[in-house]
C-alpha cells in the first residue's frame, strides 16, 4: 500500500519464485528522475530528510526528492553528515 502521490504507486511489480517454488511480488527498481536544481543546502547536525522536505516543499513526504537529487550518496547516514552540501531540487509539482 502506498500513500496518494507516492513515487512508487505507478512502478510496476515484479514476481519472483525461489528454488522451493515460493513466490513473492515486489516493486521493480525505480530510476531517479533528473531534477532541476533549486539550491544547495549545507547539512547541520540533527537535520532529517523529512524535516528538510517540509522546510523546502511544505510536505515531509517529499523527502525522496532530496534523496534522488543526491543519488551519488549511497547511505542516508552519509547524506545527512553535517557539513555535506545537499542539492535541493525544485518541486516537480509546484
Amino acid at each position: 500500500m502506498f500513500f496518494d502521490g507516492s513515487r512508487y504507486a505507478r512502478v510496476p511489480d515484479a514476481a519472483f519464485t525461489d528454488g522451493e517454488g515460493c513466490g513473492t511480488t515486489v516493486k521493480r527498481t525505480r530510476e531517479p528522475v533528473p531534477t532541476e536544481l533549486a539550491l544547495v543546502y549545507q547539512v547541520r547536525a540533527g537535520d532529517r530528510l523529512d524535516a528538510l522536505a517540509f522546510k523546502f516543499y511544505r510536505d515531509p513526504r517529499k523527502w525522496w526528492l532530496i534523496a534522488d537529487a543526491n543519488s551519488d550518496v549511497l547511505a542516508l547516514e552519509q547524506l545527512l553528515e553535517p557539513g555535506r552540501q545537499l542539492r535541493i531540487p525544485r518541486d516537480r509539482n509546484a
